[in-house]
């Protein structure tokens, strides 16, 4: 009878050890990805279609395991543990993953340039100088958000603390139930929000776009989110990441061209409902953008965010941070 066990036992092991993208027979083939619910999810999400209908990609090569995070909480831990491989975070917390892990999390690519708008009920916003006297509202207090309105205004001569009246709200809906109450003030938002604001009120319209704007007069632009791999497995799986990359930019191109069928997907995954993904996609900016570009315009982006306040990206700026940005 034990001689039987033994024998059940050990076929037991041997089927573990064959089964399922984490097990070590196909761990060279297996590439965990990860992004958050939000506008620097949308380029992965053809991939990670593919991922889940089939478990591999077209090479019939790489496995993909994938998660889709509710806060960039879960995205930095898994990082930091070794438990996900690639992941597409806010492009502050590149930096502050590269800190944290001592170089061992690096950027590779952008995936999303600037997702934020002012809205207003009217015409009184043409230009970033016509928010002098303005009220405005937004989210983000301490955060990226603050730091890229504040440049904004003093790059066009603006005293964010006495020409204008930043009123901060904890999350966007709040924004959103302010707008309708007191429908006289500016509100920054983020996409998708940006987008049901504007499916609120007929007057309502997008006066500024954030990013157009900050090219415009800082000379730079804003850089929302980014694409990071832990160093470990970029070393040790090049050909699984260069497989990778190349499903990436072609899932990015995908999400770009094809604004229905990315907006189904959406809200398959439940990232963004598909009406409101189908009209936020195009204000988006997403973007597949990789070495010196890459690093000129993240770098530009983070250098500022550190000037207005250093722990926002990790303490500093290391130009170390990007992968094939020479």
């Amino acid at each position: 009878m034990s001689r039987r066990i033994s024998v059940l036992l050990c076929c037991m092991v041997i089927l573990y050890m064959f089964a399922g993208c984490g097990n070590k027979a196909e761990e060279a083939s297996c590439v965990r990805i990860g992004c958050m619910k939000g506008p620097t999810a949308i380029g992965m999400i053809k991939l990670i279609d593919g991922a889940d209908a089939s478990g591999e990609d077209a090479t019939d090569k790489v496995r993909f395991q994938y998660t889709i995070a509710g806060t960039a909480d879960e995205l930095s831990s898994a990082l930091m543990k070794g438990d996900m491989d690639i992941a597409a975070v806010p492009c502050n917390l590149a930096s502050i993953l590269y800190n944290k892990s001592q170089g061992e999390i690096v950027t590779v690519a952008i995936n999303t340039l600037g997702v934020l708008y002012m809205l207003e009920n009217g015409e009184s916003v043409q230009s970033a100088e016509d928010l002098k006297g303005k009220t405005i509202y937004t989210t983000g207090q301490g955060t990226t958000p603050e730091y890229t309105l504040r440049y904004l205004l003093a790059s066009v001569g603006l005293d964010p603390d006495k020409d204008v009246d930043i009123q901060y709200k904890s999350e966007a809906p709040e924004v959103l139930a302010t707008l309708k109450q007191h429908p006289e003030v500016i509100a920054m938002l983020p996409q998708p929000y940006a987008t049901v604001a504007l499916n609120s009120s007929p007057d309502m319209r997008i006066a500024l776009d954030v990013t157009k704007e900050w090219e415009a007069n800082a000379g730079n632009t804003v850089v929302t989110g980014v694409l990071v791999v832990r160093k470990a497995f970029l070393e040790e799986q090049k050909e699984n990441f260069d497989a990778f990359m190349k499903i990436y930019e072609e899932s990015t191109v995908f999400a770009r061209e094809k604004t229905d069928e990315t907006a189904q997907l959406l809200e398959k995954y439940d990232v963004f409902k598909a009406d409101i993904a189908k009209q936020a996609i195009p204000y988006c900016n997403v973007t597949f953008i990789t070495g010196k570009e890459m690093q000129e315009k993240a770098g530009a982006y983070l250098q500022i965010l550190c000037a207005e306040n250093p722990a926002s990206i990790g303490g500093k700026y290391e130009e170390g941070m990007f992968y094939g940005g020479k």
